[in-house]
């Protein structure tokens, strides 16, 4: 295997004509110099050097590879240049997959620190749900997950195999329109909305309602389901129903003609970020997940 500085030595020997010449340049001993050149020539497998006395005269394979050493030691000092770029993020890209409560309220504020902070690092945003956002993950098309699991659910999803970072843990609320008969209660059990037409979110949103539910003794009647979060407001507010949403998705929508009520029992679910364990080590993922969680404590 050629080595790089066994290169630059042969490059300094051709162009001074001597190993003592070329030890003084490159702030070496000529037994050095020496040593490296045979080093090399056994790399090969074919003389690079004819010694005659003192003079020192390229064979035809020493021409050769000292043409293509200086490309060969080019192309190492820019590597090692972008290396040191990304790994003192003055450089990077990370690829974030989140769900939408999450692009429009954590990452926002993550990113734009991020930014701040570190503006050689780029940052890409797609949007997916969990478990499809960790199966990105797992697979390869994404560095940085942002996910959730609900607390108690049936058959939560095994992150053994990933680095999670816990970010918070997100109640959920109940949406009633605002002339409702407990519009202004503080607390609802969510039996007394047993006989309500619902509302639903996503479909694993709406797995866990109607789990939820059904462990408070009742299936509940789900009259619209839609993924957007905006519209489960509006068709509240319009007074079609009730839902159940989490906090992070109120915050980024203004309920307009809708009230907030506290569910008993509580419902959580825990927002996290995840990524692969090597992943883990680059700076500029461990930068993401830092102001990932910085934004989530604010």
């Amino acid at each position: 295997m050629i080595e790089a500085r066994h290169l630059r030595v042969l490059r300094a020997v051709a162009a001074t004509g001597s190993f003592s010449a070329a030890g003084r340049e490159l702030g070496c001993t000529q037994p050095a110099v020496s040593q490296q050149m045979k080093a090399l020539e056994a790399s090969v497998g074919t003389p690079l050097l004819i010694r005659t006395g003192r003079e020192m005269r390229l064979t035809q394979a020493g021409e050769a590879l000292v043409r293509h050493a200086a490309g060969i030691i080019a192309g190492l000092t820019a590597a090692e240049e972008e290396v040191a770029a990304i790994a003192g993020l003055r450089a990077g890209r990370v690829r974030l997959v989140s769900f939408p409560s999450g692009s429009s309220t954590l990452v926002p504020a993550a990113l734009a620190a991020l930014r701040a902070a570190h503006p050689g690092t780029r940052v890409s945003l797609e949007e997916a749900e969990p478990p499809r956002s960790v199966e990105m993950l797992r697979e390869g098309d994404c560095d940085v997950t942002l996910a959730f699991r609900y607390e108690g659910a049936a058959g939560a999803e095994e992150w053994d195999d990933l680095v999670v970072r816990p970010l918070l843990k997100d109640r959920l609320v109940g949406l009633v329109p605002e002339r409702h008969r407990l519009a202004r209660a503080r607390t609802v059990a969510i039996g007394e909305l047993a006989d309500e037409p619902w509302i639903a979110g996503c479909p694993r949103c709406r797995g866990q309602l109607v789990e939820v539910c059904e462990r408070a003794g009742f299936t509940p009647r789900i009259d619209f389901a839609t993924d957007d979060y905006p519209a489960v407001v509006g068709l509240v507010g319009a007074g079609l129903g009730v839902a159940v949403l989490p906090e992070l998705a109120i915050e980024s929508v203004r309920p307009r003609g809708a009230r907030t009520v506290m569910v008993e029992p509580a419902l959580r679910r825990e927002i996290v970020a995840l990524t692969l364990p090597d992943l883990a080590q680059v700076p500029a993922v461990a930068a993401t997940l830092d102001h990932l969680a910085r934004a989530a404590a604010r």
